[in-house]
C-alpha cells in the first residue's frame, strides 16, 4: 500500500469526490515503494498540485484532478477551459497546461541540483537522473465519453489520451497493473532509474522546504522565503522522515497526543505545527514547557521563523505568573511551597472566572511529561472550543520532576480527549547508534517498556535510525580539576578544527562543577555562557557563539553536536534516588548528537555501569 501524505483519513474533509476516490486508489493500487503526496504546497513558490505521486523506480509525477463531467465543459483550449457551474459559465485554467506548469517548476528547482542531475559527459548532462511527467484525472467522465466521435477530434490536441486517467479507470475493480500503466503513461520520456534513499531524501528537501532539518538545531526552515530567492543546497541534506511528515502533515482537529522516544523530533513536529496554525488562526497559539532553558531555545525558534507576533512562548510557571499579573489576581508570598501555591493561585483564579477560559486558539505543550495531572487540566481549558486545538509532546522515559506518573493515569481524567488521535515514535534520530546504545545499556534497568491502554502513558524504548559516529568517551583523571582542564583543551581542539563555540555543551549535575568548569573556560578565554547564574537560562541564546554550560535537568529537550559530561564519579548524588539519577544521566547523554564524553576521577557505581555498557 502507498504512502499518503497527509493520511487519507484526515485529508477526507476537504477533498472532492473525485479527490477522495483517486487518493483510495493511489493506497489500495500502488505498492509500498511508493509516495504520494496530496495538496501539499510545493517549493518556495507554495503551488498546490493535487497529488505528487514518487516511486524510486519511476520517477516523479505531477497530477490534477476535477471532477467535471462531460456536461460541464463548455469550451477549452490549451491553455484555458470555460465550465458551467451553477453561478453561470466560468473560465478556469486547462488542468493539464496547470499539472504541466507545476511539473516544470519543481524540476527547474532540482536540475540546479548536481547530486540530481547526470554529470558533464553523460548524454542527458544536466538533465534530471529520474524521469518526471505530468497529467489529468478526469473523475466524472469515462474513457468512452472523452474519446466519443464527437468529442475527440476537438479534446485529443487539447487533452492526449495518454496525459488522461478516466472514471473508469480508477475504480476499486480495476486491476493495479492496469491502473499503474495508466499513470506511466502519462510520462513523456521513460528510462532506467533507482533512486537511492538519500535522492528521495533531496528530491522531497528540494520539494517541501517545511521538512528540512536545518544541520544546527538553531532555527527551524518552513519554506516562506520569496519564491525567487534560491536557498544553498548542502552536500548532506536532513529532513523529516516520512512517520513524521505524515504525522505533522495529517494533525487535524481535535486534542492530539504524541509519545516519542527522546530525539525523536517531537518538537520538530511542535514547530511544524506551530507554522501551519499561524495561518489559520485568529487567536494566538500558546507553547507551554517546563524547562526555562527549552521554552527560551523555543522562543528563538519562533522568532526565527516569523511566528513571535501570533505564537507565545513560556514556561509553565512564567505563564501562570502572567496570568495572575495580567487580571490581578493575588499571588502568594516568597517562600518554601511558592510555586505550588502559584499554580493555586491560578486554578482559583480560573474557577472564580477571574482568569478566562478559551484564551487561545490552540495550545502545544512540549516535554509533557514534566507536567502534573492539575497542570495539564487547566492548560487544557485555555484553548478555545470552537477550534479545540491541543498538542501534547510526551515521553515518560524523560520525566524528571516530582514522583513517576501513577499506575492507570490517564488523559481524559485531566480533560484531554485524545483517544484515537494518539501516535507513538520510536525511533531516535538524534544521537548516533554508539551514544544511544550507550545510553540505553546504562539505564536500561529504569526504562524497561511499559504498555498502556491508549488513553495512558506508555513507557517506550527507543530504537536507533542507524546513523554512526564515534564511540562515546569514558575517560578517568585524578581529580575534578584535572576534568575541568582536560575540559577546556578538548573544547578548544575542537573549535580549532572548525567547530563553533555553540555547537559545543558541557551537562554537570551539581552547581560547583558549574563553577568551576566555567572558571577554567574563562581562564581560558573561552566564550561562554552559563545558564546557571541568574537568569541565565531565561535569557538562554542557542544562535550567540559560546560554548553552553548547564545542569542536567536544564538540558532538558536541548542538543548538541558534542556534549561533555564531567564529574560522573560523583554520582548518583547520595541525597537523591538512583533510579531517578540514571534517568536524569540517560537525558544528559542523549543531548549529545554525534559525539558524547563522559570524564571521572572516582569510580563511583555510575562510572562502573557507564564503563561497562560501552564495552569497556
Amino acid at each position: 500500500m502507498a504512502t499518503l501524505i497527509p493520511a487519507l483519513s484526515t485529508a477526507l474533509r476537504r477533498m472532492t469526490s473525485g479527490e477522495r476516490r483517486f487518493g483510495q486508489r493511489l493506497e489500495s493500487h500502488l505498492e509500498d515503494d511508493y509516495l504520494c503526496w496530496y495538496d501539499v504546497p510545493v517549493g518556495n513558490a507554495r503551488q498546490h498540485p493535487d497529488f505528487l505521486v514518487l516511486n524510486p523506480r519511476r520517477g516523479l509525477l505531477v497530477l490534477e484532478v476535477k471532477d467535471w463531467k462531460l456536461e460541464t465543459i463548455v469550451a477549452m483550449d490549451k491553455m484555458s477551459a470555460t465550465i458551467r457551474t451553477e453561478r453561470g459559465d466560468k473560465v478556469v485554467a486547462n488542468p493539464l497546461e496547470q499539472a504541466r506548469q507545476y511539473a516544470h517548476a519543481v524540476c527547474r528547482v532540482m536540475e540546479r541540483d548536481p547530486a540530481l542531475v547526470h554529470p558533464d559527459g553523460h548524454p542527458m548532462a544536466g538533465r534530471l537522473i529520474f524521469p518526471w511527467g505530468y497529467g489529468v484525472v478526469l473523475a466524472g467522465i469515462t474513457r468512452r465519453q472523452l474519446e466519443h466521435p464527437s468529442h475527440a477530434a476537438e479534446l485529443r490536441n487539447i487533452l492526449p489520451p495518454e496525459r488522461v486517467i478516466c472514471q473508469d479507470e480508477m475504480v476499486e475493480s480495476v486491476s493495479s497493473e492496469f491502473f499503474q500503466e495508466r499513470l506511466w503513461r502519462m510520462f513523456g520520456v521513460v528510462f532506467r532509474t533507482m533512486l537511492t534513499l538519500p535522492q528521495v531524501d533531496r528530491i522531497r528537501w528540494h520539494l517541501f522546504p517545511e521538512i528540512r532539518v536545518p544541520a544546527a538545531q538553531v532555527g527551524l526552515d518552513f519554506g516562506d522565503a520569496p519564491a525567487e530567492e534560491t536557498p544553498t543546497i548542502p552536500d548532506l541534506v536532513r529532513v523529516m522522515d516520512l512517520q513524521q511528515e505524515q504525522l505533522a502533515r495529517s494533525l487535524g482537529e481535535g486534542h492530539r497526543v504524541i509519545h516519542g522516544v527522546a530525539g525523536s523530533g517531537k518538537t520538530m513536529i511542535l514547530g511544524y505545527r506551530a507554522q501551519h496554525l499561524a495561518k489559520l488562526l485568529a487567536k494566538p497559539i500558546l507553547v507551554l514547557c517546563f524547562n526555562v532553558s527549552l521554552s527560551a531555545r523555543l522562543a528563538h525558534l519562533m522568532h526565527a521563523a516569523g511566528l513571535e507576533e501570533k505564537v507565545s512562548v513560556r514556561s509553565f510557571h512564567a505563564w501562570c505568573n502572567d496570568q495572575l499579573r495580567l487580571y490581578h489576581a493575588r499571588k502568594p508570598p516568597p517562600g518554601d511551597g511558592y510555586w505550588q501555591a502559584l499554580v493555586q493561585a491560578v486554578i482559583s483564579g480560573v474557577d472564580a472566572k477571574l482568569i478566562p477560559r478559551a484564551q487561545y486558539g490552540a495550545v502545544l505543550i512540549d516535554e509533557g511529561h514534566d507536567f502534573e495531572p492539575d497542570w495539564l487540566r487547566i492548560v487544557s481549558q485555555m484553548v478555545d472550543p470552537d477550534t479545540n486545538s491541543l498538542l501534547v509532546l510526551y515521553d515518560d522515559a524523560q520525566a524528571l520532576y516530582g514522583a513517576r506518573r501513577k499506575r492507570g493515569f490517564s488523559f481524559a481524567e485531566v480533560g484531554i480527549q485524545a483517544r484515537g488521535r494518539t501516535t507513538i515514535l520510536r525511533l531516535n534520530y538524534r544521537n548516533t547508534a554508539e551514544v544511544l546504545a550507550m545510553a540505553y545499556e546504562f539505564a536500561r534497568e529504569v526504562m524497561t517498556p511499559e504498555e498502556a491502554e491508549e488513553d495512558g502513558v506508555p513507557l517506550i524504548s527507543p530504537e536507533s535510525a542507524g546513523r554512526h559516529g564515534p564511540k562515546p568517551e569514558i575517560l578517568k583523571f585524578p581529580d575534578f580539576r584535572s576534568e575541568a582542564a582536560f575540559a577546556v583543551e578538548r573544547l578548544k581542539a575542537l573549535h580549532a578544527s572548525g567547530m563553533p563555540w555553540n555547537e559545543m555543551a558541557v551537562v554537570y549535575r551539581v552547581k560547583f562543577m558549574g563553577e568551576r568548569i566555567v572558571e577554567a573556560l574563562e581562564r581560558a578565554s573561552v566564550p561562554v555562557e552559563w545558564l546557571g547564574r541568574t537568569a541565565g537560562a531565561r535569557r538562554y541564546d542557542p544562535a550567540a557563539d559560546s560554548v553552553k554550560v548547564m545542569t542536567m535537568h536544564a538540558s532538558k529537550g536541548l542538543e548538541f553536536p558534542v556534549v561533555l559530561v564531567p564529574g560522573i564519579g560523583y554520582l548518583p548524588h547520595r541525597e537523591e534516588d538512583p533510579a531517578a539519577e540514571a534517568r536524569l544521566l540517560y537525558v544528559a547523554m542523549t543531548r549529545a548528537v554525534d559525539r558524547l564524553i563522559v570524564t571521572h576521577h572516582a569510580d563511583s557505581e555510575f562510572a562502573l555501569r557507564l564503563r561497562r555498557a560501552n564495552g569497556r
